[in-house]
């Protein structure tokens, strides 16, 4: 692929323009999420590259797109939220994502954080993840095979972590990762009712803000070849 094709790929054509990423970028903003950093970060990356060609189309709508293995590519506006609340105390060094997925809210976190260690139990879609960050030549980030809800104890601790399926409560083995200080975002609740979360580990215990309600894929145990 030339230089000039690799270009327009990531730029996009048509539905899939910087013209329809403005307007995206817009009602991110008029929803709420003011972190100019965030914006600048889902302005630039092309989320047409994580869904199905077939899907491109509609790639900046605000809404959540199906990517195969009964799982979906994240509500842009829910990336924004959840990345904006992250970095709400400051710039962060380490970050866990649990649910690698399509790879985009992954692709989005590289270039807000030092460095994401991603946890996805299944394998394929990880893989395809893996490809479109090389292709964006996002490089700080380490993937992991695995159960989410174990998390990634090896190289814990982490200054935030990032859940994006559904929990029925809160893993405790998140928790015990979370550094001193560190930062939670997770929704947590069954079918209907879902509510996103914000735990912070302070010197004594955690304190947990209650943010609204949500809807996610859930969490399940158990790597998925």
């Amino acid at each position: 692929m030339s230089r000039e094709q690799d270009d327009m790929l990531r730029r996009g054509i048509g539905m899939t323009s910087q013209r329809t990423r403005e307007r995206l970028i817009q009602r991110l903003y008029e929803e709420g999420v003011s972190n100019p950093k965030v914006l600048e970060v889902i302005r630039r990356t092309p989320r047409h590259l994580f869904v199905d060609e077939a899907l491109a189309h509609r790639a900046y709508e605000d809404t959540a797109l199906p990517i195969g293995h009964n799982q979906t590519i994240s509500q842009p506006y829910m990336v924004a939220r959840m990345s904006e609340l992250l970095l709400e105390a400051g710039p962060l060094d380490k970050v866990m994502e649990i649910g690698t997925g399509s790879g985009y809210q992954t692709a989005v976190l590289s270039q807000l954080v030092e460095r994401v260690f991603s946890v996805e139990r299944i394998k394929v879609l990880q893989d395809r993840a893996k490809e479109r960050l090389v292709e964006l030549n996002l490089r700080n980030v380490v993937f992991r095979w695995g159960d989410g809800w174990e998390g990634w104890p090896a190289l814990a601790p982490y200054n935030g972590i990032i859940v994006t399926a559904v929990a029925t409560d809160v893993p405790q083995a998140l928790l015990d990762q979370l550094a001193p200080g560190g930062r939670l975002v997770i929704p947590v609740g069954a079918g209907e009712v879902q509510q996103l979360m914000l735990i912070i580990r302070e010197e004594q215990g955690f304190s947990r803000r209650v943010l609204g309600a949500v809807r996610f894929v859930p969490l399940l145990n158990g790597p998925l070849a």
